[in-house]
């Protein structure tokens, strides 16, 4: 199988797909999704083909078919992707989020663009998706299979009901959306939380929120209640990083990327435009120290300025490795 340093122009996948009685795609399982530069795979045209279930592993079969209770179909499908170019359907986004929760290419690895488009809400139910109209019709029916609950309705669903990663810890499975990457050695607490196409490279502890095209270096720290400006919203188009052992403090944030080995002191949210003062007295944007190695961002205990200095040398942010064998 390829690895996430391959640069293939296609990806394959063979699983599973919801789809409603009027034909909306509802989720799409590719269990073990592949890339491939292999020269049949490159010829065959990109698109989705509904295929015998005989193409299926034999335990997957069975979940085949017309559920009438839910109004949807279970079919047996095959993508191809063209990762070339931006996905054209919702089993094309399907895979392409797989891609990233198996690890297989990094966050922003394959381009997601109109992907919003080309999902669609969904009501995300122990019983499996469901359609949103008429939902309380379907509840009233699947009550007769025993309990409902609702763990959503969004337009993705809990990254683990399709991938759990090995070596990774996930406190609570609601706060972690499929496309998420989650490095080896990554814990995400419960109140921890990462989106798609964002995540870990790394060994790193998550207490906080790592937004959307968010990416986190190997051995850093997201505070509790600490959070990384994403790019889905507010106009932002910078995509925020931060880099090896950092640690974002409690309730801290940032609107700016780091470098490696920096800290931000807890409660201090930084953005682009915050007037902070270096060493040697200059006042600047933060937008200028963006991506910068070995800074201690923090609060003016006296002034109330916020100020950018060197970090002590030889000063290290360690994560608990006992913690981090996951």
């Amino acid at each position: 199988m390829s690895t996430a340093s391959a640069t293939p122009g296609r990806a394959v996948g063979l699983g599973l797909a919801t789809v409603a009685l009027d034909g909306t795609v509802l989720d799409t399982w590719y269990p073990l999704p592949e890339l491939s530069s292999d020269a049949d795979d490159m010829a065959t045209e990109p698109g989705t083909v509904v295929v015998p279930a005989g193409e299926l592993e034999p335990s997957l079969v069975d979940a085949l078919g017309t559920d009438e209770v839910r109004g949807v179909e279970v079919v047996a499908i095959r993508t191809v992707a063209d990762l070339t170019g931006p996905p054209t359907s919702a089993y094309d986004v399907y895979l392409r989020l797989h891609l990233i929760s198996h690890r297989l290419v990094p966050p922003h690895g394959v381009d997601l663009t109109g992907l919003f488009g080309l999902l669609a809400n969904v009501v995300w139910t122990n019983h499996g998706p469901c359609p949103v109209p008429e939902f309380e019709r379907v509840r009233a029916r699947l009550r007769g299979r025993g309990p409902v609950t609702v763990y959503a309705v969004d337009k993705f669903p809990r990254m683990v009901d399709y991938v759990v990663p090995t070596g990774v810890r996930i406190g609570d499975a609601d706060r972690v959306r499929l496309g998420a990457h989650l490095a080896e050695g990554t814990t995400v607490m419960h109140e921890g939380f990462v989106n798609f196409n964002a995540g870990t490279l790394g060994a790193s502890m998550v207490e906080g929120r790592i937004s959307g095209g968010v990416v986190v270096g190997d051995g850093s720290d997201v505070g509790g209640g600490a959070s990384i400006m994403g790019t889905l919203s507010g106009g932002g188009k910078e995509v925020i990083s931060i880099g090896e052992r950092c640690l974002l403090g409690a309730n801290a944030g940032i609107g700016i990327s780091l470098g490696d080995d920096c800290v931000v002191e807890a409660g201090l949210y930084v953005t682009a435009g915050t007037r902070v003062t270096l060493d040697d007295g200059a006042v600047v944007k933060a937008a200028e120290l963006s991506g910068r190695s070995g800074l201690l961002l923090r609060r003016n205990s006296t002034s109330g300025a916020v100020e950018a200095l060197p970090r002590t040398e030889g000063a290290k942010v360690e994560l608990n490795e006992a913690l981090h064998q996951n």
